[in-house]
């Protein structure tokens, strides 16, 4: 399937009411693509990732929250749980979706697209933990991906770059 799809703007993904996301209305956008978790030791992130997104959402940067519980069970609440966890303490306005799984068989093939495009250390393709994100570019295509212990403030000039077309 992910051969014939070459962008992520391809792809749809589900929202966390199971209804469809083209990803195709963000076309031409910057998109940071990142696995969460609500019992993480990364979760703080989520205020960062929200601070991102309030100062680039204007400009084309869309953020797109990807709820798994493949890592120690961090993520075990239905999707109303997340929502209202990702809501209620980290005040989070950019959208969680539905939970999916990021490695194996069950993979989002979203996630299968952004891990073939961009392995990580040493070539791996696997999604090592929580909180790993994928900067994709205007056109579609995985520009960077970034560890989990990458703070989101990190990527503010990559981002930049990217909105600027680079």
């Amino acid at each position: 399937m992910t051969a014939t799809l070459s962008q992520a703007t391809d792809f749809t993904v589900q929202a966390a009411d199971g209804s469809a996301v083209p990803l195709s209305q963000w076309a031409g956008q910057v998109i940071l693509a990142v696995n969460t978790a609500s019992k993480c030791g990364f979760t703080p992130q989520y205020e960062g990732l929200e601070a991102l997104w309030r100062r680039y959402q204007d400009k084309g940067l869309v953020i797109l929250g990807f709820p798994c519980n493949q890592f120690a069970n961090q993520e075990p609440g239905d999707a109303a749980e997340i929502a209202s966890f990702c809501a209620l303490t980290y005040d989070v306005t950019f959208p969680v979706l539905a939970r999916i799984e990021v490695n194996g068989p069950g993979a989002d093939p979203l996630y299968t697209w952004m891990t073939d495009a961009r392995r990580g250390l040493l070539g791996t393709r696997a999604v090592k933990w929580n909180f790993t994100k994928f900067l994709i570019g205007r056109d579609g295509k995985v520009i960077r991906r970034y560890g989990p212990g990458v703070k989101p403030e990190a990527l503010q000039a990559d981002i930049e770059e990217a909105l600027a077309g680079g």
